[in-house]
């Protein structure tokens, strides 16, 4: 099938990967140009803009940053809201609010225009190894129409309810990633302290009711103080504010979660914003 990826990014660029091994014409658009030269050489197809893409596409995969972005692809000058037809499905794989996610779905219908909410969780990691988790905001025909595809791209889709829904999920995955990766945090630092090492204490804490994902990939990380950008401060510092806003406009207390947002806020003005979110654990130790 032709394929619209926009979004090219640690992220994007292994998902538009997978879907050209698997036999699609990827069809894409950046802002700048050079930054996907090797996916052009590769065989992805250059548009000019995401009209162009959605001019071209049965399928329209988007993975940005934050809200503005989604926005100006979606619904801006030459966005995909110009370029779509009717019938066209946009997954978009950013993690945004899904209020904002309910009301772009909105202007995109008046032109007969799908959205679905397809957030992911795994990282670099998972986009490379096309492994990732997505959720899934979408009516149960439009999923089983793009399941397939995303398929290619990660290892268990699920679909959560309607439009919205899969933004809703992968606000609570943030919830527990972050106050997880802090526990882990906050227990090493312990350990360290008391003159222990928290590779055993790892070693011992993955046969137990604490083991988990966090603790087997950004422990390993925190041990060897390697912080090299999977899953950046900055991007982790916004989906927490995600969360903080929707809590304050749903009146919802959420203490553990507010204190994750101060905590990568700390370690943003600490110049901390390009590194892993495992480096939260530097905050810890400053404290």
């Amino acid at each position: 099938m032709n394929i619209g990826y926009i979004g090219l990014g640690l992220m994007g660029k292994p998902c538009a990967r997978h879907l050209m091994k698997a036999g699609h014409t990827v069809h894409i658009w950046a802002r700048n140009k050079q930054k996907v030269q090797d996916l052009i050489s590769e065989g992805a197809v250059w548009c000019d803009s995401p009209a162009k893409v959605a001019e071209q596409v049965e399928f329209l995969f988007t993975n940005l940053s934050d809200t503005p972005d989604v926005e100006a692809v979606l619904l801006g000058q030459n966005g995909v809201i110009d370029g779509g037809k009717s019938g066209l499905i946009v997954a978009d794989m950013s993690t945004i609010s899904a209020i904002t996610t309910r009301e772009i779905g909105k202007k995109l219908a008046e032109k007969g225009i799908i959205l679905v909410d397809t957030p992911v969780s795994g990282g670099t990691k998972g986009a490379q190894e096309a492994t990732l988790t997505i959720m899934v905001g979408a009516e149960p025909d439009v999923f089983e129409k793009v399941k397939p595809l995303l398929s290619i791209m990660g290892s268990k889709v699920t679909l959560i309810g309607a439009l919205g829904a899969g933004q809703v999920a992968k606000s609570c995955n943030q919830i527990m990633f972050t106050s997880t990766l802090m526990g882990v945090s906050e227990a090493f630092r312990l350990a360290r302290t008391l003159g222990v090492d928290i590779k055993n204490v790892r070693e011992a804490l993955m046969g137990g009711f604490a083991r988990s994902t966090v603790l087997d990939l950004h422990g390993q990380r925190i041990i060897e103080q390697d912080f090299a950008p999977g899953f950046k401060i900055d991007l982790h510092h916004k989906d927490m504010g995600i969360v903080d806003g929707l809590a304050k406009e749903l009146g919802l207390g959420m203490p553990v979660s507010a204190l994750c947002l101060q905590r990568l806020d700390e370690a943003r003005q600490e110049g901390d914003g390009e590194l892993d979110s495992a480096a939260i654990s530097k905050i810890i130790d400053r404290l």
